[in-house]
């Protein structure tokens, strides 16, 4: 692509939601050029929000492990999943109370936001990628989504990658509700879905054509931007190769190696 065109499309964004792990990091590892791409944007006057699907983990968590990795202020914004669902509920499921599949990290960032969990008498149902899961859970949340209880999930994952490879993710979960039950989510929060979208749009103050989505996966990271007219960039320093842009259907709006090769066009 021509190099006018690419800074042409940079040149009115004023945030870059960026996923972390493939993108920023990968594992425990600072990629190359990460920090130097947020030197770049603090030069130039733009912000970041890192956006993330996995909902087993707080945000302060997130904030601790950029700042180990050298990241300050302000690029230190950080939105889950699980932050993204809770605002959903608080607006959407208002004096509610929920039934949570999720974690103790999630049930306390939930609960330090307002929203009221009752696992024995709840209005609606909430899921999360829970790695606390065991049957007993399980038995519980299919009762309540057989009984017909509005039924949420914080993102569609089926698979976390781990350093030894991946770990059943929320999807995996949520096939197992559905065999049980039949039933799926009435609304799922995180990328390639609105909830995320809407509530980094609460959360920066800013339009649709001011945003970029930067990751490294084409089918949650690449498809939000598609899905909601928000500049796509998809960088190769994760799961996602060039024979895999060109042999699907998930076209990114830009392809960069890594992030810091998009700092010659901001």
């Amino acid at each position: 692509m021509d190099q006018a065109i690419i800074k042409s499309k940079l040149a009115g964004i004023k945030c870059f939601m960026l996923d972390m792990d493939g993108t920023f990091y990968l594992g425990n590892r600072l990629l190359d050029g990460s920090l130097c791409f947020l030197d770049k944007l603090r030069e130039t006057g733009r912000s970041t929000l890192f956006l993330t699907n996995n909902s087993s983990k707080s945000a302060t968590v997130y904030v601790e492990k950029l700042k180990g990795m050298g990241v300050k202020e302000p690029f230190l914004s950080v939105l889950t999943s699980g932050q993204a669902a809770g605002s959903y509920c608080l607006r959407e499921k208002k004096g509610q109370k929920a039934f949570l599949l999720g974690n103790d990290m999630l049930r306390a960032e939930l609960e330090s936001m307002g929203v009221s969990i009752d696992q024995e008498h709840p209005d609606y149902v909430l899921i999360g990628y829970d790695t606390s899961l065991d049957y007993a859970k399980m038995t519980a949340v299919c009762d309540f989504v057989r009984a017909g209880l509005p039924y949420i999930a914080t993102h569609p994952d089926f698979n976390c990658p781990t350093e030894t490879g991946f770990a059943p993710d929320i999807g995996a979960i949520m096939a197992f509700i559905e065999a049980s039950t039949g039933r799926r989510p009435e609304q799922i929060i995180g990328k390639p879905y609105g909830g995320i979208v809407e509530e980094a749009l609460r959360k920066t103050g800013l339009q649709k054509q001011e945003l970029a989505m930067v990751g490294d996966r084409l089918y949650t990271d690449i498809a939000t931007g598609l899905n909601f007219g928000i500049l796509s960039i998809l960088v190769l320093t994760g799961e996602a190769t060039m024979d895999d842009v060109e042999s699907g259907d998930i076209k990114p709006d830009l392809i960069f190696k890594r992030l810091s090769a998009m700092n010659e066009y901001l």
